[in-house]
């Protein structure tokens, strides 16, 4: 999910897979779903191309293994920004470029995130027609010390060198924070503690946790006003949103989560736990796994 501003939704592109849709193919079962937003863990020039001159909106990552090139040498900041983005806009409508997906504090490449978050606004900063297109990072939700009750949540102590100054960054410079929230992984890590229906909004709006005067119907809501606390806690402003806009969290109400889902379609190359494999909305020959509606903004 993005911790921001607006009443969006979008589908994280992967790709680790070896019988999925052309890229061409997968931008026009997009665009032909209603899905507006997109995210892709790299880049992919057939992608790119794919995208031209389409209504779908970007969030384009850094790899986290070329970080440490980025961060070290401004000219390869530079250069990769000019091929990667640059040379695509203005028919490629770029949102955010994220630097680095979960990397974690006792990774080496952690001290080289927020150099090369630097590096790369500087230099989408030498194009007008890229100067607005928002740095950001992601966290794993794990990097919070405390997440029960919502409101206590907070960062671990040995998270904060870390997280700090990329969070006086992002509020600098109006830019959200990515933070991968999974209430799958929560409910199967929970031991029974967490009750199925309140972790896939199956409550039927019945609220299952209070938090002092705020009451919780869903886990998601719940694990999103957590990482809001911590934010707050690091030191992080409010962001604001405009008044005609309704949805939110009990903690934020009127201030929407902007939310890309995991995933398009299921990726049979991802490692880990055989469900890795499963996270996709639809199988890769596009059929879709759930019941649902064309997405609407």
């Amino acid at each position: 999910i993005v911790v921001a501003q607006a009443p969006l939704i979008g589908v994280c592109n992967g790709r680790v897979a070896d019988n999925l849709p052309p890229e061409g193919d997968v931008v026009a079962f997009y665009t032909a779903n209603g899905i507006t937003k997109m995210r892709i863990y790299e880049p992919d020039q057939f992608t790119l191309q794919a995208l031209k001159n389409t209504p779908i909106e970007l969030a384009l990552d850094v790899p986290n293994e070329v970080i440490p090139t980025l961060a070290g040498d401004p000219a390869a900041a530079t250069a990769w920004v000019q091929t990667n983005v640059i040379s695509y806009t203005p028919s490629v409508q770029f949102r955010y470029i994220v630097v680095g997906n979960e990397v974690m504090p006792t990774d080496p490449i952690s001290q080289s995130v927020l150099p090369a978050m630097h590096n790369i606004q500087n230099a989408l900063a030498q194009s007008p027609a890229a100067a607005n297109v928002k740095v950001s990072t992601t966290i794993r939700v794990d990097l919070l010390g405390t997440t029960y009750p919502p409101y206590a949540g907070a960062f671990a102590d040995s998270a904060m060198a870390y997280v700090v100054p990329i969070v006086q960054f992002l509020a600098a410079n109006g830019a959200p924070l990515l933070a991968n929230v999974y209430p799958y992984f929560a409910y199967i890590g929970s031991s029974g503690q967490v009750a199925l229906d309140y972790a896939i909004f199956g409550t039927g709006g019945r609220v299952v946790v209070h938090d002092g005067v705020l009451g919780y119907q869903n886990l998601f809501h719940a694990m999103v006003d957590s990482v809001y606390a911590a934010l707050e806690k690091a030191g992080a402003p409010n962001l604001q949103t405009n008044g005609t806009v309704t949805s939110g969290t009990p903690k934020r109400p009127g201030q929407p989560v902007e939310t890309y889902l995991f995933a398009m379609f299921d990726e049979n190359q991802k490692p880990g736990a055989a469900s890795e494999q499963h996270f996709g909305l639809f199988t890769p020959d596009k059929q879709p796994k759930y019941p649902l509606v064309k997405f609407t903004n």
